[in-house]
């Protein structure tokens, strides 16, 4: 079992689905969180609640708009004068499906700022300290999408392509720093097909719909176009993996872009 006590972790996007999920799990393993995402301070106390009653010792919230570069580094200096980060999972992203002959410019810039910019702007803040103490995890969620493209998605698979590459370089910039008995320093993608999230419930529905409200046969359906094996993953599936990836026997896996994706990239 990885043992996170002592540590604490960095979870932007972390008050609902998968952010929410990949914090609960290291705070099980004893880590204590800063929890952000777009929430008031009333809004993210149940999040915040909900992982210290999973185990973290302390949880809180910092309110901060990735959309503004400023913004990601200010979130990266507040969280470590609270406590040193030791593992940082940029998982804050947004997407809007549109031809790219329709993408309008701000929309393209915003997605780029937000799952791109952003995650640059808190690597570069918080990698040179980890690597001072010998360990550290930064842990980007990407998507299939960073791996291969869809229609009507444009700034979306640039900003996950990009991810993937700019998380290589940083894998590459940090893999001497620590050790095996530290833990080292990584850099990983994970790179999730179809999650079982609030987004994706609509398009359930509609399928569910068309097979007399069977939301398993709609389930499939929709993943059949994609996803080969025609099951979604559950977040909490996606926590377990980036706790995984926090353990010191993990030294040595960097740099990579893992697929969550019931084979979706492997076609």
């Amino acid at each position: 079992m990885t043992d996170l006590t002592g540590k604490a972790a960095l979870v932007t996007g972390s008050v609902q689905g998968i952010g929410l999920e990949i914090a609960r799990a290291l705070a099980g393993a004893g880590a204590a969180i800063a929890v952000h995402g777009l929430a008031d301070a009333s809004q993210a106390e149940a999040p915040c609640e909900a992982l210290r009653a999973a185990g973290a010792p302390e949880a809180r919230f910092f309110d901060h708009d990735l959309s503004d570069p400023e913004g990601a580094g200010a979130l990266v200096r507040e969280a470590a004068a609270w406590r040193d980060i030791d593992i940082l999972v940029n998982n804050a992203g947004i997407q809007h499906t549109a031809s790219l002959a329709d993408m309008p410019l701000a929309t393209f810039q915003r997605i780029l700022n937000i799952n791109l910019t952003a995650a640059f702007v808190t690597m570069q803040a918080a990698l040179p300290a980890m690597a001072e103490r010998g360990y550290g995890r930064v842990i980007n969620i990407a998507s299939v999408h960073g791996l291969v493209a869809s229609v009507q998605k444009a700034p979306y698979v640039a900003s996950k392509f990009g991810l993937v590459g700019m998380s290589r370089v940083a894998a590459l910039e940090y893999a001497a720093a620590g050790s095996r008995e530290t833990g080292g320093v990584t850099v990983n993608c994970i790179c999730p097909g179809w999650t079982e999230t609030a987004n994706i419930e609509p398009q359930i529905a509609a399928r569910a719909a068309a097979h007399k409200g069977d939301r398993a046969a709609g389930i499939a359906d929709l993943l059949s176009e994609k996803q080969p094996s025609r099951r979604t993953s559950d977040p909490a599936e996606l926590g377990a993996l980036a706790l995984w990836l926090c353990h010191p026997i993990a030294h040595n896996l960097t740099g990579a872009a893992i697929p969550v994706d019931g084979g979706w990239t492997a076609q």
